[in-house]
């Protein structure tokens, strides 16, 4: 396929990854016009929102085919898993994000741990339970600390790294007794692995993966690492762990294996392969895989990519991927997560919020993740609300602008952890 100039493209979500992705599409001088579906009061500032059900496929393929959509991007792992780019496909539409089958690298953490032990693709050692009593002997006869890990999509709520035995076993219980849902059916419980935390993301085409940026997030609610894991409070990009020597070996000896297996397996893998890693003494090893861009990763990483997404996402769906390079500014880009009180509980919904151009005066972008509009005002509509983010000549500048951007903003039932980044900061202090 030439290169096309006048492209109507149809975005899938409505968080903050979709926001960051929505405002780098709307950069593209391909785009001739973004449609969003269900998006958000953010997303509408750079696409058209449409109230479609992304869940009910055949809708999502007759809006294609009435406003004669180039290529839909898909931005959550759960209508992936659920086969939405096969039914897109099958109609006729061109779609960025991996088939069904591909897509079990994020919706089977079994799945994944048996293709590592097939293809040699360092990991913890692990075993895969569909019952208590068996996943309760192998967690007593292994010992803490260990992690749980509930086998399907828990919204990145499904993990629990136990420091304890009693931790181990109520996370086994949590699992069985129905708190995921189906997601907990089934269990892996896993080795615990000492190193650094790095996320890696490829672009991929079926045959060809491309290196697409490295970041390093913190999961946990409270400052200084502390407290129940979240979908994420923050996240910086690069990741000062992953040096070029690092990144090489990711490739080789994990990224590669997997795409080669994926196509052994008659699923070969398009889309966003987002690798989370542990940098060992031994060297990387896989920790999971997610099948599309992280959150809030994906938006450090829009913050520095210097090409074209839509370039890109195109020539991943057309198979292209090996004609393409990726070029990234020198900078370092933050952003800090605003929740709404309650989270990771119960988030309190509807509280009003204020001062995003102030934020934006700072110099920072500030992507909504979880708002809505009522009666003409921005009001909270989820637990992750805002992604405030900056850019930067090291980790501290960028922080530096992040929080003047977060101290702007109005909103007085918000809260954000104010370390973000803190690890990378102490290293460039030499600390």
């Amino acid at each position: 396929m030439g290169e096309v100039f006048d492209m109507n493209v149809l975005l899938l979500g409505s968080g903050g990854r979709e926001h960051a992705l929505a405002w780098k599409l709307a950069a593209s001088p391909l785009l001739t016009k973004l449609y969003a579906a269900p998006g958000n009061p953010g997303i509408a500032e750079q696409a058209e929102l449409v109230a479609l059900d992304t869940a009910n496929h055949a809708a999502v393929a007759a809006f294609c085919r009435d406003m004669k959509i180039d290529l839909v991007v898909v931005g959550p792992e759960a209508p992936l898993v659920a086969g939405i780019g096969d039914d897109l496909r099958a109609a006729g539409i061109r779609v960025f994000g991996p088939s069904k089958a591909a897509a079990r690298l994020e919706g089977s953490k079994g799945f994944t741990k048996d293709l590592c032990a097939r293809f040699g693709i360092p990991t913890a050692a692990y075993g895969r339970f569909d019952n208590l009593a068996d996943a309760r002997a192998y967690v007593e006869k292994v010992g803490a600390p260990i992690v749980v890990k509930a086998d399907g999509l828990a919204a990145g709520k499904g993990v629990a790294v136990a420091m304890t035995l009693p931790e181990a076993l109520d996370a086994l219980n949590a699992c069985f007794d129905g708190s995921f849902g189906s997601a907990g059916a089934e269990v892996v419980v896993e080795e615990f692995m000492t190193g650094e935390e790095a996320s890696f993301f490829c672009l991929c085409d079926g045959t060809t993966a491309l290196p697409f940026g490295t970041a390093q997030d913190h999961k946990r609610v409270g400052d200084g690492d502390v407290g129940p894991n979240t979908g994420g409070m923050g996240a910086y990009s690069p990741a000062p762990v992953m040096t070029a020597g690092m990144t090489d070996r990711t490739m080789r000896e994990i990224v590669e294996p997997t795409m080669r297996g994926m196509a052994e397996l008659g699923s070969p893998f398009a889309g966003v392969l987002f690798a989370g890693l542990m940098i060992t003494d031994q060297g990387p090893r896989l920790i999971e895989y997610n099948t599309r861009f992280g959150d809030p990763e994906c938006q450090v990483l829009m913050m520095r990519l210097k090409d074209d997404l839509l370039v890109l996402l195109n020539a991943a769906a057309d198979g292209q991927l090996g004609h393409m390079s990726v070029r990234w500014t020198d900078e370092v880009a933050l952003t800090v997560v605003m929740a709404a009180t309650g989270y990771p509980g119960t988030p309190e919904k509807g509280s009003v919020i204020r001062g995003i151009d102030a934020a934006r005066a700072e110099g920072a972008e500030v992507f909504h993740a979880g708002t809505a509009v009522n009666a003409g005002a921005l009001v909270a509509n989820g637990g992750r609300v805002l992604n405030v983010s900056a850019t930067g000549r090291t980790v501290g500048e960028a922080r530096k602008r992040a929080y003047a951007a977060v101290d702007r903003i109005d909103w007085p039932q918000g809260f954000c952890r104010r370390d973000i980044g803190w690890r990378a900061v102490e290293r460039e202090k030499g600390g």
